[in-house]
């Protein structure tokens, strides 16, 4: 397997992607929502079909929200597949606050050993790989070489002058435990900083150094972390169940996600 070429893959796939999204995000688009209540655009549609045609050709199997039926007893043999979400942060883009990206994982026996992030509203892309690391780039552009695009990217994490702890949290989501961590922090360091931001945004906001924590303490699936949990993991940070030493892992029978710190 030729794993630089599957990157490039799914980094031109994600750009890809997000300019379907930004179509979709500069129209007078209408907001569905499914039997769970949660939102839905034509955005999510048309990314998910960018994504499904492109990632198809390279014959690992695909596993989002959009496909989430596939049974246990299928997934549970497959050795590699990608783990997708093709509009991470719906509640965002529907407020139009830029705060949603495209999230694309290669998923090995159970572990993320590729990630991108695709910021589509800003054009900012997180990609990374075991044995290259994180980069972060400010452009929307198609590669032609991913040598290239290491060599102009930023590795992460990036060196950040804080002189306050910064936890970044939730703008939907806010629970009693992630309040009591918060406290935890304040009596540990004094003056803490809390940034609240959108969709996946949050875990590379720890990998690039901009944030120290981000405690997830309450629900979402394997599609919203798995890229941005190879982001964090190929900077050198973890991502932990909550009140455990062990990492999350993927393709679970239930893709729901247990509660999780980054840091």
């Amino acid at each position: 397997m030729n794993f630089k070429e599957l990157l490039k893959v799914a980094i031109n796939t994600s750009i890809e992607g997000g300019n379907a999204i930004m179509q979709v995000y500069s129209s007078d688009f209408a907001v569905e929502y499914k039997a769970d209540e949660s939102p839905l655009t034509l955005a999510d549609k048309k990314c998910n079909e960018v994504i499904e045609s492109s990632l198809l050709k390279t014959e690992i199997p695909i596993l989002s929200e959009e496909g989430a039926e596939i049974s246990f007893k299928e997934r549970k043999q497959w050795e590699y597949f990608w783990l997708v979400d093709p509009l991470d942060g719906t509640k965002e883009f529907i407020k139009r606050n830029g705060e949603f990206t495209v999230n694309i994982a290669l998923i090995h026996n159970n572990s993320p050993i590729m990630g991108v992030v695709y910021v589509p509203a800003k054009e900012e892309l997180y990609f990374a790989m075991t044995g290259i690391g994180s980069y972060k780039i400010s452009q929307g552009l198609l590669i032609d070489s991913l040598d290239n695009l290491i060599s102009e990217s930023f590795k992460l994490p990036c060196s950040y002058k804080r002189k306050k702890f910064v936890i970044v949290g939730s703008r939907s989501h806010m629970s009693e435990e992630t309040q009591a961590f918060f406290e935890e922090k304040r009596r540990e360091y004094g003056d803490i900083e809390i940034m609240s931001v959108g969709s996946s945004l949050k875990l590379c906001m720890v990998a690039e150094g901009r944030a120290d924590a981000y405690p997830r303490y309450a629900p979402t699936m394997e599609w919203d972390t798995a890229a941005g949990h190879a982001i964090v993991k190929f900077a050198g940070f973890s991502v932990k169940k909550y009140n455990s030493l062990d990492d999350l892992f993927y393709n679970k029978e239930n893709l729901l996600n247990p509660w999780f710190l980054v840091s």
